[in-house]
């Protein structure tokens, strides 16, 4: 489901998207063809490029000037990163389409799509090396971190009393923590002061939180057409999402229902039953309340920047993304 952000609206995206795109598919490019092949599959099918979109505007904030090719550089570092997590995730989910192609373990079988996502992390770090020690060190902490989220996440899998915390603890590793990092590189490589510097930091951790609290609450309410996937899919995998679980805390009796559906595999029609149980209950606003938390986090952040085009979108990019959930 597609969610236009203003990030993308500001003036010199456009070109600057261009200018991603091409840098991609530059560092992947290798002597081996089934290896360009590989490395290329994912960048050839498309997306937004949200973080390198978030380094661009970040560096952007306060002239709105055309980035520099150093700050396209640390900002695709962060989309190899993310991209060589999604080849390896695509392997742990057993995953047949992304993007609306084959994934490259469905296409090519899971050791090379394990070996292709270890090569674009090792690409990445060739980038963020390039840039600098406080650069290659912050990326390769946020690859950890990555590495930290996935792991909560996967040991909580059909653990109908999974807490909040843990919930939080891992969209902050696995998704947050690259946003973050991608606007504290842009922010870095651009040349900003230290507290802009950190206020930037702080607002792509926060715009991270919302996004995948966002993306969580969709897989619950939207259609499988609006989703391009089946909906509740975190649920049928044993993921149990902030609306599920603050669903499962509610004092209902539809919360004693959802937990005897949980905990185990699905069969029959289970799916459709805790979906709707889900889709009717407060778990759902209360999750949008948690998100509103931290859309208030960036846009106080936000305001500790000087004032500029980018600072604006910047300012406006999380609500946005909330808004697409609120109906």
């Amino acid at each position: 489901m597609a969610v236009s952000s203003p990030l993308l609206s500001l003036p010199f995206m456009e070109a600057d998207g261009e200018r991603v795109q091409s840098a991609l598919l530059r560092a992947v490019r290798t002597r081996d063809s089934h290896l360009n092949e590989l490395a290329a599959h994912l960048i050839l099918a498309g997306g937004k490029r949200l973080r390198p979109v978030m380094a661009i505007a970040a560096a952007a904030v306060g002239n709105d000037k055309a980035v520099s090719d150093e700050v396209i550089q640390g900002g695709i570092a962060c989309e190899l990163v993310h991209l060589g997590s999604l080849y390896h995730d695509d392997v742990m989910d057993e995953a047949a389409t992304r993007r609306g192609v084959e994934t490259v373990s469905a296409r090519w079988g899971n050791l090379q799509a394990i070996l292709a996502g270890d090569f674009l992390l090792a690409k990445a770090s060739e980038l963020a090396a390039a840039l600098g020690t406080e650069v290659a060190t912050l990326l390769a902490q946020t690859i950890g971190r990555l590495c930290e989220g996935q792991i909560e996440e996967l040991t909580k899998a059909f653990d109908v009393s999974r807490s909040v915390p843990s919930y939080l603890v891992s969209i902050e590793g696995k998704t947050s923590s690259l946003f973050s990092s991608s606007a504290r590189i842009g922010a870095i490589v651009a040349g900003h002061d230290r507290d802009e510097v950190e206020a930037l930091t702080n607002y792509g951790a926060a715009y991270g939180m919302v996004f995948q609290i966002v993306d969580d609450i969709l897989d619950v309410i939207a259609t499988d057409d609006e989703l391009g996937k089946r909906a509740g899919h975190d649920m049928e995998e044993g993921v149990y999402t902030l609306p599920v679980l603050l669903t499962l805390t509610s004092d209902s009796t539809d919360a004693i229902e959802l937990r005897d559906l949980l905990g185990r595999p699905f069969t029959g029609n289970e799916r459709d039953k805790a979906l709707q149980i889900v889709r009717t209950n407060s778990g759902v606003a209360s999750a949008i309340e948690t998100a509103r938390e931290y859309v208030a986090i960036a846009e106080t952040e936000c305001n500790k920047l000087p004032t500029s085009k980018a600072t604006t979108a910047l300012h406006d990019a999380p609500r946005v993304l909330l808004d697409s959930v609120i109906r």
